[in-house]
């Protein structure tokens, strides 16, 4: 996400910087002489092998293929990987060296693992978001694992004296002459080897795999994390360090009249208090600012930012009242919008229609409420700087940091921790700013430990947003005309003068794009300025958009007495990849930064795993009173997802016994962790389906801890959720599975909530009774 809002901050997409990019080539096997011996042809189909684009090369300092880079072996076999992706959850820590390991043959009983630090330039793009490690790196890390196979191969070949094509590598181990060496009798001279081009390469037959695609493998960290070793940022300790707590200002961008901190010098440990610059959105991600109170302990340094009286003046969003914008946007997604896309004559197709329908679809801002609150530690001294911070972006977070530090950012190191969730907020990397900034001035390490209160109330919110759809239908219920005005404030305020209009990501998100087949289409988007910081959150825009289809698409096929499932599948149509130049889409359509041609929209993927879900959770048949089962389906980030979920009405309160969920997100390399990442999604699904609404009122966010910003709890969460992946071979391309699976969620409630009970909602969250 960060590096496309950049470009597009910064007037449209420019060359991505691709250093040490190597040069592969698009065909699946060849037989060659190399280096003086044969080369292995593939053992299976040589489709399977294809290379492919994807936009990892198209990403800041693109891809890595020198092994040397994430391999080392010890003399005594152990097979040390490096991971350059953050870890909050999705598992991209052990499935990307995971990777490697199956493709170079080594046990994964001998793996140790180490984390990369903020260094693009030398490990290729580490943005840890949008759904992107498998899908851009699998391949990479695939072709690693095979050079390091051919090196250990070449050099067994060497010392045994035999021809290349007589050694075979196995489990850890590699034959040659009679003779069996262990990797770490071969390690030294493996590494010696000249890494060796693509064409040189055998790969393994999918057969072959020991892990890839396989459960035989858990989180690499999973002992660490419940036993409470595992290092998160709030673990971090370093001799001598203090710790900071900041009282921030309650509307954004307001500064301080005057403060008394007489009641803070009375807590015990309290050592100092400073103040921290105000700042003002488009300011990407530079600290609100505010009074930062320092003491020996996070305790005190709490309770002292807590005793300070701050004044607080006004800013120019003071005026922020949701229930008054909403009002706003609810009056413009009604009028036409700027027109994104257009097919025919949408206006005139509904206006003579036989039968019409209408509705718009809510959505509140919402805060990411990770487990894990931000913390970061900074030590600044002697014009060096080292942070160690849970954060997504961290060679991002470096640059960011070496700016508001005035340093090269040759002199600044960012050391990654383990994320306790993410979801977006921490690839925003204003805490970590927060701590460099307090300790460059106090020259000693310091500690910011945020709060939940100063996580829910500083956020970078999700938008808030109103969905206008609108169709016009002949006598038996076929589309003749569908328009669809958003209108939502824009990400891009963030970083860029706001213009009050969505950029082409977030109109890519469900916007632009639909599977419906209809010859007359008006895609409109209505202005909002921002009146708060807008960042993204898990699935983004995905999920106003994919709540207003679905909850339209059931509310059609209800008003004309048709079956949902029936009717959603009808309104797809045939099943057909769409073509983007015919449906007149934009120029700068984003497909979630790929290449449509790669991966385009297959309309009969997503009517799949719709009718999947529906099947395996009982579409169909006879249920209580009181119970209902809705559908809801959707695309993103070039994943096909659909959620059937099964509502019980207990006492007027929603229930949730039961959600299916059925994914294509192509080639799966972990699938306990794609069914993980789909669990985690309906729960937070059901959250923001129920509960999740940060509001404000004259410019102040009215939510403050869970008790007013709320959860699923265990007294009321989905009770089972099954996940059905859908199977495919290496050659379909591996998808994004950390995010789609909340797109889904929401809707599939709120449709089998009707059904349960008649009763029918338009705008998120609806509350937990009915």
């Amino acid at each position: 996400m960060l590096h496309f809002i950049e470009q597009a901050a910064q007037g449209g997409p420019k060359a991505a910087e691709n250093l040490n990019v190597a040069h592969v080539s698009r065909r699946g096997f060849l037989v060659t002489t190399a280096a003086g011996f044969a080369v292995a042809a593939f053992a299976g189909d040589a489709g399977a092998f294809a290379r492919y684009k994807t936009g990892g090369d198209s990403m800041p300092h693109g891809l890595r293929y020198d092994p040397h880079l994430f391999v080392a072996i010890d003399p005594d076999g152990t097979v040390t990987l490096t991971a350059h992706r953050s870890e909050m959850g999705t598992g991209s820590r052990t499935s990307l060296p995971m990777i490697i390991a199956d493709e170079m043959g080594a046990d994964w009983a001998k793996v140790k693992i180490i984390q990369a630090p903020g260094d693009e330039p030398k490990y290729g793009n580490q943005d840890t978001d949008g759904s992107r490690s498998v899908r851009h790196h699998i391949q990479s890390m695939r072709q690693m694992g095979a050079s390091v196979r051919h090196m250990l191969a070449k050099a067994a070949a060497d010392k045994a004296g035999v021809d290349v094509n007589d050694v075979k590598v196995g489990v850890h181990e590699v034959t040659a002459g009679g003779n069996t060496y262990g990797f770490g009798d071969l390690a030294e001279a493996a590494m010696q080897v000249p890494v060796p081009e693509f064409e040189e390469l055998s790969f393994k037959d999918e057969s072959e795999f020991r892990y890839i695609g396989k459960r035989n493998v858990g989180i690499y960290d999973l002992h660490d994390i419940t036993t409470g070793r595992a290092q998160y940022g709030a673990d971090v300790r370093l001799d001598g360090m203090v710790y900071a707590a900041i009282a921030r200002p309650p509307v954004h961008a307001a500064r301080p009249v005057r403060y008394d901190a007489t009641e803070t010098w009375k807590v015990p440990g309290v050592m100092q208090v400073m103040g921290l610059p105000i700042s003002d959105f488009p300011a990407k991600f530079a600290p609100k600012g505010g009074i930062a109170v320092i003491a020996t302990n996070t305790d005190a340094a709490i309770k002292g930012k807590e005793a300070l009286e701050i004044e607080w003046g006004d800013s120019r969003h003071s005026d922020y009242n949701s229930e008054a914008f909403t009002a706003e946007m609810r009056e413009t997604a009604a009028q036409p919008g700027k027109v994104l896309r257009a097919v025919g004559d949408a206006r005139a197709a509904i206006d003579g229609a036989a039968k019409t329908f209408k509705g718009q679809y809510g959505g509140a801002h919402m805060a990411h409420a990770m487990m894990e609150p931000p913390a970061a530690v900074a030590d600044v001294r002697d014009g060096k700087a080292t942070i160690w911070a849970p954060v997504q972006s961290p060679y991002g977070a470096r640059g960011d940091l070496a700016a508001a530090l005035n340093m090269d950012i040759e002199n600044v190191e960012v050391q990654v921790t383990l994320l306790g969730g993410g979801f977006g907020r921490k690839s925003k990397c204003d805490f970590a700013i927060e701590a460099a900034l307090l300790s460059q001035k106090l020259g000693k390490p310091v500690k910011v430990q945020w709060t939940r209160v100063d996580d829910i109330q500083n956020s970078f919110y999700h938008t808030t947003s109103i969905e206008e759809l609108e169709v016009g239908m002949d006598e038996n219920g076929k589309w003749l005309g569908f328009r669809h005005n958003s209108v939502a404030p824009s990400i891009l305020s963030t970083f860029a003068p706001d213009s009050g209009h969505q950029f082409f990501i977030e109109s890519g998100m469900g916007h632009l794009d639909n599977p419906y087949q209809v010859p007359n289409v008006s895609i409109e988007n209505g202005k909002a300025m921002a009146k708060t910081r807008i960042g993204w959150f898990r699935v983004v825009s995905n999920i106003p958009r994919s709540w207003a289809h679905n909850t339209f698409l059931s509310e059609v096929a209800a008003d004309l007495g048709r079956d949902e499932l029936e009717y959603m599948l009808e309104v797809m149509g045939e099943d057909r990849t769409i073509d983007i130049k015919a449906e007149n889409y934009p120029d700068d359509f984003w497909d979630y930064g790929e290449e449509y041609d790669v991966y385009p929209m297959q309309v009969g993927r997503q009517k799949n795993v719709l009718r999947m879900a529906a099947e395996k959770a009982g579409w169909g048949q006879s249920l209580p009173e009181g119970e209902g089962i809705g559908l809801a389906s959707h695309r993103c980030f070039v994943t096909y997802i659909a959620a059937a979920a099964r509502v019980k009405i207990v006492d007027g309160k929603i229930r949730v016994p039961q959600i299916d969920v059925a994914v294509d997100c192509g080639f799966v390399a972990m699938p306990e962790r794609v069914e993980s990442q789909i669990q985690g999604a309906a729960v937070q699904g059901m959250t923001a389906a129920l509960y999740s609404a940060i509001t404000f009122e004259d410019g102040v966010a009215q939510q403050q801890n869970f008790d007013t910003y709320e959860m699923v709890r265990s007294d009321n969460f989905p009770e089972r959720v099954n996940v059905h992946i859908v199977p495919h071979p290496f050659s379909v391309h591996a998808a994004g599975a950390g995010e789609p699976g909340v797109a889904p969620i929401a809707p599939a409630i709120g449709n089998a909530i009707f059904h349960a009970t008649g009763k029918r909602f338009r705008d998120i969250p609806f509350g937990e009774t009915v």
